[in-house]
């Protein structure tokens, strides 16, 4: 797919720009809804600490990419394929209801291979493999070392 000509005026990267200014709106929203929420301390945190601090570094980072986006040359826009949508949008809905009825077990690595579907360039063999460690790793963080009530396998070993 073609990307735009040489960038015109001030912006020098059309992509980081942009990209930027779709971080900074995705925290704007993740800060107004993570308002809702009690803050607490650094004690004792409360449900809106960590989307509020993740809110806020993505919004830094964002900002660098956005400062970068005046200083350094970089690609235009390019065009996009509905592809990659469609299958991370379909690998967070089938997450969502997988999860209850088969578990993380099955949910995790579900979501990996679907979202690998979204480029042509992914190796259905490293997805495999990437979507087993991942669903290892989110069992021992999520369920062993947090206690989240996370189903693993209810068709297997019960909730």
């Amino acid at each position: 797919m073609s990307s735009d000509p040489a960038p015109q005026g001030p912006i020098r990267s059309r992509q980081d720009f942009f990209g930027a200014l779709f971080l900074l709106v995705v925290c704007g929203v993740a800060l107004w809804q993570a308002s809702l929420l009690t803050l607490g301390t650094m004690r004792q945190m409360g449900p809106g600490m960590m989307p509020t601090v993740l809110a806020i570094l993505l919004a830094i980072l964002a900002a660098f990419l956005l400062f970068s986006s005046f200083k350094d040359e970089g690609p235009g826009l390019g065009g996009w394929s509905p592809r990659g949508v469609v299958f991370i949008l379909g690998a967070f809905i089938a997450f969502g209801l997988a999860v209850r009825p088969l578990g993380l077990a099955v949910a995790g690595p579900l979501a990996v291979v679907l979202s690998g579907f979204a480029s042509t360039e992914t190796r259905l063999g490293e997805t495999l493999i990437f979507g087993a460690v991942m669903t290892a790793f989110c069992i021992a963080l999520f369920k062993l070392a947090l206690g989240l009530p996370i189903p693993l396998a209810p068709w297997l070993i019960g909730y």
